[in-house]
């Protein structure tokens, strides 16, 4: 039940004035360009040019520290997000890509103090807010992501996935109820949601909503045909309720799909 974090801001910026920043610009925008079509390694190109032609370009250097994420290079990152802050203290969407890096690096409490100064510098920063309970929840701090949540839900009712994942902190905080709205509120939002369907149908089954739970899991497979863990629950439950050859069926799809477990249970219970 992965918790799914918000995607980087690349910046834009207008124009300056002299003839050598003017230059440093075009290579800036052309980055952008190559960036959104895929090609990671000539937008690279094109911000080095570009801060080698204007070395206090601070969106520059937050720009391809983007990039060198997605050419998984997360150290050259880092140091490129601190430039850019060291360039310009209040640049919160720097502090904001520094601290998702440091989030997919496992560094939950430096993610923490940069999502921070991030909110400190813009307060209605929606995202910030997500994502700094995404790493109070991986540390085990459910309150504190779920104040987290509902802050950013407040700044933004739209935010799909803040429900989603406020509801999995309430499940952490066997809030069962509480966890359901907000998972019902994010299919609401997005019908296509599989993973809403499916962590609603976790907590069903704590709840002993067992025909609730196989209606949450199907719907989730028929979202997503490769849900290998929504199979495997919804076997459970089949194979418990006396329906062997249903859950043996769905054992088996899950094994397919590679989960595991679902040999183990095959070899015990379906031969």
């Amino acid at each position: 039940m992965k918790k799914l974090v918000i995607v980087f801001f690349v910046v834009c910026i207008a124009a300056v004035m002299s003839a050598t920043a003017q230059t440093a610009e075009s290579y800036f925008t052309a980055g952008i360009e190559k960036y959104e079509k895929g090609l990671y390694k000539e937008a690279l190109d094109d911000y080095t040019k570009a801060i080698k032609l204007s070395p206090q370009y601070a969106a520059a250097y937050n720009n391809r520290g983007i990039v060198k994420i997605e050419l998984s290079d997360k150290q050259g990152a880092i140091a490129d997000f601190t430039k850019a802050i060291e360039l310009n203290p209040q640049y919160f969407r720097a502090y904001y890509s520094r601290a998702l890096t440091k989030f997919n690096m496992g560094d939950n409490k430096g993610a923490i103090a940069d999502y921070t100064k991030a909110i400190e510098l813009n307060p209605q920063f929606a995202d910030a807010y997500n994502n700094r309970g995404l790493s109070k929840s991986a540390l085990g701090d459910n309150k504190g992501a779920i104040a987290d949540f509902t802050k950013a839900i407040e700044l933004n009712p739209q935010l799909t996935l803040t429900y989603n994942n406020r509801g999995l902190s309430k499940s952490g905080l066997r809030d069962r109820e509480g966890a359901i709205a907000d998972f019902t509120k994010a299919i609401e939002l997005n019908s296509q949601y599989a993973n809403a369907y499916y962590n609603r149908g976790t907590v069903k089954i704590e709840l002993g909503d067992k025909e609730g739970a196989i209606a949450d899991f199907t719907k989730a497979i028929e979202l997503n045909s490769q849900y290998a863990n929504a199979y495997y629950n919804r076997a459970a439950i089949y194979y418990n309720e006396g329906k062997k050859s249903l859950g043996c069926a769905d054992f088996q799809k899950a094994k397919e799909l590679g989960l595991k477990q679902a040999t183990a249970m095959i070899e015990e219970f379906c031969k």
